[in-house]
């Protein structure tokens, strides 16, 4: 037997290595089945999970590649920061400090880019959140550019998308961070008004204020699998109704089965299905013209659906 062989020749096979003992860069542990992977594939993969499908977290930026067109998408309103009013402290960090440990480790402004694009060749406002800055956090400056994305829609006729990726509420904006909800609603209401789509996709996680606002506010919504959608936490509302939760509870297949979102939809098909969901509107309000207008638009129904 060939273990008998390797013990007489004194061959002796090595011991697996240590996952803890790999270097650090090279494999990252999938948080669903555990199992090491190498970066590169990830990255090839769309960070998801090649055994399982699990969606790992990413940035806004790497997420805007992944759902505009290619080489389309134009950043707008960069600049925008966020101030102190409220001259907020806590035991550790002033706002003001914490706000520049996430722009240096993200290397943004505040918690959402947005910009214009095309997505399956239709024009589209685009505000993607990134969860990695203060827990993608809703405070003024992504009220701000969520608001302006959607006025960007209003005035130039384009399509509106909005990905969440969201702890909810900035606490240490107080009510100028509450506010944002409102004010990102009423515009939701001018935008269809105006007859023009709105999408909203939700990625894990998807919560509290900013869930009670735009996140479901969608003409369609849609969310990647097993996406944390909810608004108050799991644990608080357990204990709030001294009940044990049903199994997968806040989750997408969940919310899905309870009509709370139309489609659950893979990251590496999201373009192209939003780019058919965005055809159809395209094409049933006559390219999003106005009223007897014209579209300042134009669309190649032959434009390739992804890079």
């Amino acid at each position: 037997m060939s273990w008998l062989k390797r013990e007489r020749t004194g061959i002796k096979q090595a011991a697996k290595p240590d996952r803890a003992e790999m270097p650090e860069g090279l494999w990252t542990k999938c948080d669903s089945c555990g199992e090491a992977l190498f970066q590169t594939v990830l990255e090839e993969n769309w960070w998801t999970c090649p055994n399982c499908g699990h969606h790992f977290r990413v940035s806004a930026r790497t997420y805007v590649g992944y759902l505009t067109d290619e080489s389309t998408f134009q950043e707008r309103h960069a600049n925008l920061v966020a101030g102190d009013p409220l001259e907020f402290r806590d035991a550790k960090l002033p706002y003001t400090e914490r706000l520049a440990l996430a722009q240096k480790d993200t290397g943004e402004k505040d918690a959402a880019i947005c910009g214009v694009a095309t997505i399956g060749g239709i024009p589209t406002s685009v505000t993607i959140m990134n969860f990695f800055f203060m827990g993608g956090s809703m405070g003024s400056v992504v009220g701000e550019k969520v608001a302006r994305s959607i006025e960007t829609a209003i005035a130039e006729r384009r399509a509106c998308v909005i990905v969440s990726a969201t702890g909810g509420a900035r606490m240490q904006e107080g009510i100028l961070s509450l506010m944002q909800m409102a004010k990102t609603s009423v515009l939701l209401a001018r935008l269809r008004e105006a007859r023009l789509p709105f999408v909203s996709v939700l990625t894990d996680p998807s919560t509290a204020g900013v869930l009670a606002s735009y996140a479901s506010l969608g003409d369609v919504i849609v969310a990647e699998p097993k996406a944390l959608v909810g608004f108050a936490g799991a644990r608080v509302i357990k204990q709030t109704i001294g009940e044990d939760l049903p199994p997968g509870f806040q989750r997408a297949e969940f919310v899905l089965e309870k009509g709370f979102i139309d489609r659950i939809i893979h990251r590496k098909q999201m373009r192209d299905e939003l780019g058919q969901l965005l055809e159809f509107f395209w094409h049933s309000t006559r390219g999003f013209a106005p009223e007897g207008g014209k579209s300042p638009h134009q669309y190649d129904p032959n434009a390739p659906r992804s890079a």
